[in-house]
């Protein structure tokens, strides 16, 4: 009797009643092919598929899984905060306390506001760095991205610094007439842009250390020279920390960087420790710009709500040093061993690291700007994606995506990524 693939059934049905039968784009692996997992139930490092299949998972949840999945005491606060009630549109002691977290581990972010999603956070940071400066123009680095609002997605063009085109279907020529898009980690180009509109500019932003054309991180000063140029012409720089925010270590990406102070952060995944929730944090005075207390709005009937203010409290309550270093160390082995695996198959690649985040590109050369990362053998790595996945390792989906860890990969988790990667390595070298 043939066995039915329920993720395949589930996929069917999905695409009737959902656009591509997915909620967000990369879920529907249109970059690798075949049938998405249908996820059923995760634990720790593990997820179980529609089929009742077991995989080491190297996604977390994009991310949020910092502690992995179904963390005991993450869910027991969850559950604990939803018996008192799911959502009261009304302020809670729990965003009090939890803002407060933010604010020890990044002291810049002197005051938070909350909202629900990455895209939510740095909307707002452009729309109050535009309140705060009275100025239009947004400066963004190509292969960053920043959510799905209009103004951010505006792609690159020809040259090396040009003014946004929309990026989507959709978005108008008007939304992103207002974005100039430069190459990333060309400090001459936004030297330039500086120089021909510096009076224009409202604000530079920049993923912290990029992980959405791959793990690609800043040039060593990169961040501290935007940071120089922004201030020399009265704009603002927003540090993008949707991914690397608490992720990277307990102060994100800034705190192991350190040597400069961007004027607006944005925090997402693991701040709500896997429940929808993002925030944005800066000097008190330029936060006090939002509404009710100035003139730039933002509301939400959701943001800040009881089950993912108490899921973000635990989560970061729980990440403590142990827990990096773990989650660091994890990372620092498994880089060694995929590149290890691919080497003794001479199959062409380079990984790349920021904190405990990286990816591979299979490619010869250091990948430095988006232009890079997309000169890479995408086919490669959909052979090495499926051979993982065959082996029982969920990979992201896309080769523009960071690997991610948890601290509940153990070392039987560990061990069987470790079996599969020759076979994966081979995938790729055969062709």
């Amino acid at each position: 009797m043939v066995q039915v693939n329920q993720d395949r059934v589930l996929f069917d049905r999905a695409r009737a009643v959902i656009p591509g039968g997915v909620s967000s784009p990369v879920r529907a692996f249109g970059s690798v092919g075949g049938t998405p997992l249908f996820i059923a139930e995760a634990t720790g490092p593990y997820v179980v598929d529609a089929n009742g299949d077991t995989f080491v998972d190297l996604v977390c949840s994009w991310g949020p899984a910092l502690l992995g999945h179904a963390h005991p005491e993450v869910v027991a606060a969850v559950r604990d905060a939803a018996g008192r009630g799911l959502s009261f549109g009304a302020p809670t002691a729990a965003e009090v306390e939890l803002a407060e977290a933010i604010r020890a581990r990044v002291p810049v972010a002197e005051q938070v506001r909350f909202v629900s999603t990455g895209t939510e956070a740095t909307m707002t940071a452009v729309r109050l760095a535009r309140g705060a400066t009275g100025r239009d123009v947004i400066v963004k680095f190509a292969g960053c991205y920043h959510g799905h609002s209009d103004a951010l997605l505006a792609a690159a063009g020809s040259g090396v610094a040009t003014q946004g085109l929309p990026g989507s279907a959709g978005v108008t020529a008007a939304a992103a007439a207002d974005t100039v898009v430069v190459a990333y980690n060309d400090l001459a180009a936004v030297e330039r842009v500086f120089a021909q509109q510096g009076d224009r500019i409202a604000a530079v932003i920049t993923e912290a250390a990029p992980a959405n054309m791959g793990v690609v991180p800043p040039a060593p000063g990169f961040n501290a020279a935007l940071r120089d140029i922004a201030s020399r012409h009265g704009a603002l720089l927003i540090l993008d920390e949707v991914l690397t925010g608490f992720r990277v270590g307990p102060g994100g990406w800034l705190g192991l960087e350190g040597g400069y102070a961007p004027d607006i952060v944005t925090f997402g995944k693991v701040v709500g420790g896997g429940m929808p929730l993002a925030a944005l944090g800066g000097r008190a005075e330029l936060m006090q710009l939002l509404a009710p207390v100035g003139p730039v709005y933002q509301a939400g009937t959701l943001s800040g709500n009881p089950l993912a203010t108490a899921a973000g409290l635990a989560t970061l309550h729980l990440a403590d040093d142990a827990v990096y270093g773990l989650v660091d160390r994890r990372s620092l082995e498994l880089q060694a061993a995929v590149g290890e695996a691919l080497r003794r198959e001479s199959v062409p690649h380079v990984i790349q690291s920021a904190g405990s985040l990286f990816s591979v590109f299979f490619r010869d050369g250091d990948v430095g700007d988006y232009e890079a990362a997309k000169a890479q053998d995408q086919t490669a790595f959909g052979r090495f994606f499926h051979a993982m996945l065959q082996e029982g390792v969920a990979l992201p989906p896309s080769a523009f995506e960071a690997w991610f860890l948890s601290a509940a990969h153990d070392d039987r988790a560990m061990e069987r990524v470790y079996a599969a990667l020759p076979l994966a390595a081979r995938a790729v070298a055969s062709g």
